[in-house]
C-alpha cells in the first residue's frame, strides 16, 4: 500500500502495530542491562578465582561505560542516517557476542578489550530507539513508549540478577554471560525482521494507524539526511542542561548497576540467595516509576489540564531526581537492612520518574534530530556516570559504604537544579538550517 493511501481518510479499525517496536524497546533493553547487571552479580566467583580486586572490578565498569559514552553521539547520528532497523539490530548482536565471550576472559587485559568492545556494541541502543519512538509514536503516547523501553532496563537487573544467581550457582559465572549473549542474538534478528524504520514502510500498519501516528507528531517528518546543526544546539541551554541533569541521574544508576549486590552483602550481610531476592526490589520500584511518570505526563499533556500538562516532563524530571538524592540521605543512615532495602526502592522509582522524562524530553525538543540528541544527553549521563564504579569503590574502601551512599545521593540534589533549564514545551530551534537552504 502506497503512503498516500495510508494516510487518506478511512473508517477502517485502527492497528496497534507500533507498541510492537516498544516492546521491542522493551526487550532489548531488558538484554542490555542483563548484560551490564551480570558482571555485578558474578563479581564474588570472578574475584574468588581470578583473584581480581574491587578496583580493578570497577575498572572493568568504568572502561564498558567510558567506551559505551565517547560512541552516544556518533551512534545518535548514524541511527538518522542509515535508520534504527539497520543500526540498532547490528548494536544487540554486537554485544551479546562479547557479552558471551566474556566467559573466555581470564587476564586483566582480555577483560578490558572485551568490555571496552561491549561498551562500543551497546551505544547505539538508546539513541536508535529513542529516535524509532519519535518516528513511530504521536507525542500523547511517547511517555508510555519510553516507559515500557525504561521498565526493560529495570526488569533487566530485577530478573536477571536473581536468574544469573540461579544460573552461576547451577553452572558457575561463565555460564551467565553464555546463556544470556545468545538470547539477546534471537531478538535482534526479530527485530530486524519484523520492524520498519518508518511506520509507513511496514505491511502491518494500517492507514488509520498512520493517521493517528502522524496526526500527533511535531517536527519528526521524513526528510533529507542532513548533518546535526550543532552550532545551534551547542548554543542552547536546554541541550546543556538536559545532559548535565543526566550526568547526575546516571551516575546514580550506574552506582546501583555496578555495586548493589555487593554493597547488601557487604554492608547488611545478605546471604547470596536473600541478595538476589533484595537487588531486585530497587529495580522494580525504578520500572514502577518509569511507566507511572510516562502515564500521568502523556494524560496531563493529552487533556492539557492547565499549563502544567506541557511542563510535566520538566517538573517528574526535576523532583524525581531531587527526592531520590533526599531518599538515599535518609537511607544511608538506616540501621535495619529492609528499610534500607525500602529507602533506595523508593529512591530508584523517583529516578524512573526522571529517566522517562529525559528521554522523552528529548524526542519533543529535537525533533528530527531527537537521535543525536539524545546521544548527546546519554553521552554525558554516561562519561560522568561511566565514572561511578570507580569512585564509588574507592569510597567505600576508603571511608565505608555509608560514604559512598552520602556522595551517590549528593548527585541527585544537583541534577534536580539542573532541570530548571530544561524546558521540552519549548522546542529547538534551527537557525542554521534556514541559512543551508537559502544557500543551496
Amino acid at each position: 500500500m502506497s503512503q498516500e493511501e495510508k494516510t487518506g481518510p478511512v473508517k477502517q479499525k485502527r492497528t496497534n502495530f507500533r507498541w510492537s517496536l516498544a516492546i521491542f524497546a522493551m526487550m532489548m533493553t531488558f538484554m542490555a542491562y542483563i548484560d551490564r547487571i551480570n558482571l555485578a552479580v558474578t563479581t564474588p566467583a570472578i574475584i574468588q578465582e581470578l583473584h581480581f580486586t574491587k578496583v580493578e572490578i570497577g575498572t572493568f565498569q568504568t572502561v564498558f561505560f567510558i567506551c559505551y559514552a565517547l560512541f552516544q553521539i556518533p551512534s545518535g547520528t548514524m541511527t538518522e542516517f542509515f535508520g534504527h532497523r539497520r543500526i540498532v539490530p547490528l548494536a544487540l548482536t554486537w554485544w551479546s557476542v562479547f557479552t558471551s565471550l566474556t566467559a573466555f576472559c581470564s587476564s586483566f587485559t582480555s577483560w578490558i578489550v572485551v568490555r571496552a568492545m561491549f561498551g562500543i556494541g551497546e551505544s547505539p541502543i538508546y539513541p536508535g530507539l529513542n529516535g524509532a519512538i519519535a518516528k513511530w509514536f504521536p507525542r500523547i503516547e511517547r511517555g508510555k513508549a519510553v516507559g515500557l523501553m525504561l521498565m526493560g532496563a529495570k526488569f533487566g537487573p530485577a530478573l536477571g540478577i536473581p536468574a544469573a544467581t540461579l544460573i552461576m550457582i547451577e553452572w558457575g559465572w561463565r555460564a551467565v554471560f553464555i546463556i544470556f549473549g545468545a538470547v539477546g542474538i534471537v531478538i535482534a534478528i526479530g527485530y530486524y525482521i519484523l520492524i520498519r524504520n518508518h511506520p509507513d514502510e511496514s505491511k502491518y500498519v494500517n492507514a488509520a494507524e498512520l493517521k493517528h501516528i502522524k496526526d500527533g507528531q511535531t517536527g519528526t517528518e521524513v526528510g533529507s539526511k542532513i548533518m546535526p546543526p550543532w552550532k545551534d544546539l551547542l548554543r542552547s541551554k536546554q541541550v546543556w542542561a538536559v545532559g548535565a541533569q543526566f550526568a547526575m541521574a546516571d551516575y546514580i544508576q550506574y552506582v546501583f548497576i555496578a555495586w548493589l549486590p555487593v554493597y547488601l552483602l557487604e554492608a547488611h550481610h545478605f546471604t547470596l540467595k536473600a541478595m538476589g531476592f533484595a537487588a531486585a526490589l530497587p529495580e522494580l520500584g525504578f520500572a514502577f516509576g518509569a511507566i507511572a511518570c510516562g502515564v500521568i505526563s502523556d494524560h496531563l499533556i493529552k487533556k492539557k489540564l492547565t499549563s502544567f500538562g506541557s511542563k510535566s516532563r520538566a517538573w517528574f524530571g526535576g523532583g524525581g531526581l531531587f527526592f531520590c538524592g533526599v531518599g538515599l540521605f535518609l537511607t544511608a543512615i538506616a540501621d535495619d537492612k529492609w528499610v534500607t532495602v525500602l529507602g533506595l526502592t523508593m529512591s530508584l522509582m523517583s529516578l524512573g520518574f526522571t529517566m522517562n522524562a529525559a528521554w522523552t524530553s528529548c524526542t519533543e525538543m529535537a525533533g528530527k534530530f531527537a537521535g543525536t540528541v539524545s546521544g548527546w544527553m546519554n553521552f554525558w549521563g554516561n562519561l560522568i556516570g561511566g565514572a561511578a564504579p570507580m569512585i564509588t569503590a574507592w569510597i567505600a574502601t576508603q571511608y565505608g559504604w555509608q560514604a559512598a551512599i552520602f556522595a551517590t545521593a549528593s548527585t541527585g540534589i544537583i541534577g534536580g537544579i539542573c532541570w530548571i533549564f530544561v524546558r521540552p514545551d519549548k522546542p529547538l530551534q534551527y537557525p542554521s538550517l534556514e541559512t543551508r537552504k537559502q544557500k543551496a
